[in-house]
């Protein structure tokens, strides 16, 4: 996609321009109508089009020309030469997606001058859109745990294929990093990956931020739907989107085509879709706020993104990446992290997941001096002091009897430190300190079991298993 094509009906005009553009160094090919033409492109789309509006014993004019490549085609820009040309043509060119008009008989420096701009814009395009790949390809996957290699595994399993995937999980646990990886993994690993934020755009904004638009004004503004043709479309939080939007989206993905908004041509999209969301999408359904037919299209493979307190055993991991980004991105310093941090993390509540984690080591990293490994001490502490080495019971704790809350204390602790060890009892028995047997009779005496979820083996209480079956 580095050469010239240059269409015109004239022989000796595209010859004359070609010897030029040949003797500046660029390569060129050459068209005389617009089958010609639409043949060269399909083949391999151009750096830059030269085209003329009137082609003599065509099928489409330079117009229609102009409106194929700008719908299939976006990024190439297309430079428009007439020798019948007056400023209605020149505009109407400008509206739908010219990058210039020139009128014949041309001068040979400014042919040039806007050939080499209108190759610069086509360099600066193609570099633009291969950095954003490049930043999507790097998006890692951090992990170790049952849980995590079990979605891992599903992934690896979808990369190859065109269907469209449906990522379950709730908000911060990763859902984009999947989608990102599984687009890096694929054979569209080179075309764009475009998010979609259902929940960011103003419902009465989505259809033009979607399928774009046309105006008598501003001419063509692609949507989202072809900036990402070839490529991945991401619907985040798909249950956000407007129920209106919805409708016209399932038509999308049946015909792989619609019509921007004040527009009257179809635009062909080649898209694989994946979408996420943190919600139960039947109750949704039941609700009528999400479209069923909508549901089992984007339904095809299921794949559930466990939370962070499904995955505790990643946080050490987890905590070190982010530690090592914030250093490289900000310059915050390389740190590490003692036994006793990594040891409350592992047991504090997540509710805002990775998310939260990487958020949490951010201000740590701002907040903290020197070099020394993050201690305990400058992490969030559910736990109220009352003065140095003294905790203060919480209210139901103080409420029992010694004997009913040494055991309450208990099945907490060694629930926490189970699911901290990702249900690994020989792991949990070495760091409480006891020996494995004496610790299977300390469960069983306090009621906690251990259940499949999300791929590991995670410590619940009896009367939580009796609660959920």
């Amino acid at each position: 996609m580095s050469d010239i094509l240059i269409v015109d009906d004239e022989r000796d005009i595209r010859e004359l321009v070609s010897d030029i553009l040949e003797d500046e160094g660029y390569a060129t090919r050459l068209a005389g109508n617009s089958e010609e033409c639409m043949a060269a492109i399909n083949a391999e789309p151009p750096g830059l089009l030269i085209l003329d509006i009137w082609l003599k014993d065509s099928r489409m004019d330079g117009i229609d020309i102009l409106k194929a490549v700008k719908r299939d085609n976006p990024d190439v820009p297309v430079v428009i030469i007439s020798g019948h040309g007056n400023i209605e043509i020149a505009v109407a060119a400008i509206k739908q997606g010219a990058y210039d008009f020139i009128e014949k008989p041309f001068n040979i420096d400014q042919l040039m001058v806007v050939i080499r701009r209108a190759m610069e814009t086509s360099r600066l395009r193609r570099e633009n859109a291969q950095l954003k790949r490049r930043e999507v390809s790097t998006a890692e996957m951090i992990g170790q745990s049952a849980a995590f290699r079990a979605m891992v595994n599903q992934l690896d399993k979808v990369t190859k294929s065109n269907g469209r995937v449906m990522l379950r999980g709730p908000a911060g646990s990763g859902k984009e990093i999947a989608a990102r990886y599984i687009h890096a993994h694929s054979n569209r690993a080179n075309a764009p990956f475009v998010t979609v934020n259902c929940a960011g755009v103003e419902p009465e904004r989505m259809e033009e931020v979607l399928f774009g638009r046309e105006t008598p004004e501003r001419g063509v503004e692609p949507g989202l739907l072809e900036q990402a043709h070839g490529g991945v479309i991401f619907f985040d939080e798909v249950a956000d989107m407007p129920l209106g939007t919805q409708s016209k989206i399932l038509r999308v993905l049946v015909d792989q085509q619609f019509q921007r908004v004040g527009g009257a041509d179809k635009v062909r999209v080649d898209l694989r879709v994946i979408s996420s969301t943190n919600r139960d999408l039947e109750a949704e359904i039941q609700a009528e706020r999400f479209r069923q037919e909508l549901y089992h299209r984007l339904n095809v493979v299921p794949i559930a993104v466990p939370s962070l307190e499904d995955r505790r055993e990643d946080i050490p991991v987890l905590a070190a990446h982010f530690i090592e980004a914030c250093h490289q991105s900000q310059g915050l310093p390389l740190r590490e992290i003692s036994e006793e941090a990594i040891a409350l993390m592992q047991t504090m509540p997540w509710p805002g997941n990775v998310r939260q984690l990487k958020n949490l080591i951010e201000r740590v990293l701002i907040l903290g001096e020197g070099t020394d490994p993050i201690e305990a001490k400058e992490l969030p502490s559910n736990e109220e002091k009352a003065e140095e080495g003294r905790v203060v019971l919480s209210g139901a704790l103080a409420t029992l009897p010694l004997r009913e809350a040494r055991e309450a204390f208990e099945r907490e602790y060694l629930l926490t430190q189970i699911n901290r060890f990702g249900g690994n009892i020989s792991r949990t028995a070495s760091f409480v300190g006891m020996e494995r047997s004496a610790l299977h009779r300390k469960l069983k005496s306090l009621g906690v079991v251990t259940s499949g979820k999300s791929g590991a083996r995670l410590a619940f209480a009896d009367d939580e298993v009796e609660a959920a079956e």
